[in-house]
């Protein structure tokens, strides 16, 4: 029987500063970080992985999960299983992990176990997963930082317009800096554009008690949003549900829920119209596909959250493309791609092919694994830390 004994994991955590520091409603972003594991087994094969680090959290916390949960569980198992793998690092972390840190640092290994799985058998992962329901995809920008805070609406105004000449006919603006503020934002920016084609969806990344929440979308009934993202704390899954009960506007969410069994709840409460997995997060391919099995039975669409290096924009761009549609029609919406478009060296110089918007689409890599080829002079070049551990 083939198999591909692991031989070697590598933990890299990369760190740039910001030159302009920016804001979402949660705090202020100083640098770019990330956790990248490579898995390299007997036979050669390397896979890529990372565990997505929020705009505020410490990259060395997934990093540590890596070097001492998870390197033992792995060393010297097969790569090409996957799913048995995941179980194995799930059930011995269950007591201390669940969410957060330790679920991204399995996310980071199951990501790079699904890249070796692809390379093994020739084959982009979106294969191993069912195979491609499209080849390439609709990305939407994601940006309208704060620079100072409140009272920006100008300028977030022409960034706006800048994204549109740009070739982007989607766009994700950031709110949670007060209602009013909110408010004059969005009708500022809706001036500028004056194009209904553009479609746009808002994330207040849980700013919000639920009272504020419902207030903001009931102000914003009239700009036909896509979705309106993460309105109260992930942990409010009541509020989601109500959301959903007293406003017209899709209501979306999940970047900051792990494994099928958050969703799961998610889904039982009815509190979600998109669900939102980061598979730099959620726990990698093997639960993303768990997720998005769930989410199809209970009619909710799937559209990953992505905000990581140019490794977690390539886990989502393959598992977009094995998503159907929630809602069979001719004219169905299909998912989009989160496409970041704030400052982040990791984005464009980590890999040796960049991705290209031509045509207002991004195209679906084909090559095997995650298709892409990594330039390890940029993680020289930033990185604060590395561990490497070898089977005995």
């Amino acid at each position: 029987m083939t198999s591909q004994a692991i031989e070697r994991v590598d933990v890299f955590v990369v760190k740039a500063p910001l030159d302009i520091p920016f804001a979402f409603s949660q705090g202020w972003v100083h640098q770019r970080a990330a956790t990248l594991v490579r898995i390299t087994t007997k036979s050669g094969i390397q896979g890529w992985g990372e565990a997505f680090a929020q705009g505020l959290e410490p990259p060395e916390i997934a990093a540590a999960a890596v070097s001492h949960a998870l390197v033992p569980r792995i060393l010297g198992q097969d790569a090409l299983s996957p799913s048995v793998l995941w179980h194995s690092m799930y059930n011995q972390t269950r007591d201390h992990g669940r969410k957060g840190s330790v679920m991204s640092a399995i996310s980071a290994v199951d990501i790079a176990l699904w890249d070796i799985c692809g390379k093994h058998h020739g084959v982009p992962i979106n294969t191993l997963l069912g195979g491609a329901f499209r080849q390439s995809v609709q990305p939407y920008a994601t940006g309208f930082y704060r620079l100072n805070g409140q009272g920006e609406s100008s300028r977030l105004a022409e960034e706006a317009i800048g994204h549109k000449e740009s070739g982007f006919r989607a766009m994700k603006i950031k709110l949670g800096f007060g209602v009013r503020d909110d408010i004059a934002v969005m009708e500022s920016i809706a001036k500028a554009l004056d194009d209904p084609s553009i479609e746009i969806m808002v994330d207040a990344n849980h700013a919000y008690g639920r009272r504020d929440a419902i207030r903001l979308g009931q102000a914003l009934r009239d700009f036909d949003l896509r979705w309106y993202e993460e309105p109260v704390v992930p942990e409010d899954i009541e509020g989601y549900a109500e959301l959903r009960r007293r406003l017209d506007v899709p209501i979306a969410g999940g970047e900051n829920e792990h494994s099928g069994y958050g969703f799961n709840a998610l889904f039982r409460a009815d509190a979600l119209d998109v669900a939102q997995p980061d598979l730099g997060s959620c726990g990698g391919f093997t639960a993303a596909k768990d997720i998005l099995g769930m989410a199809q039975a209970n009619g909710v669409m799937v559209n990953p959250h992505v905000w990581g290096t140019a490794i977690a924009q390539a886990a989502s761009l393959q598992f977009i493309s094995a998503i159907p549609v929630a809602h069979h029609s001719l004219f169905a919406a299909e998912p989009l791609l989160e496409y970041d478009i704030s400052s982040h060296p990791f984005r464009l110089d980590l890999i040796a092919e960049p991705w290209q918007m031509v045509n207002g689409r991004v195209a679906i890599p084909t090559k095997p694994g995650l298709g892409i080829d990594i330039n390890m002079d940029t993680i020289e070049r930033y990185k604060t830390h590395s561990e490497s551990f070898v089977a005995s």
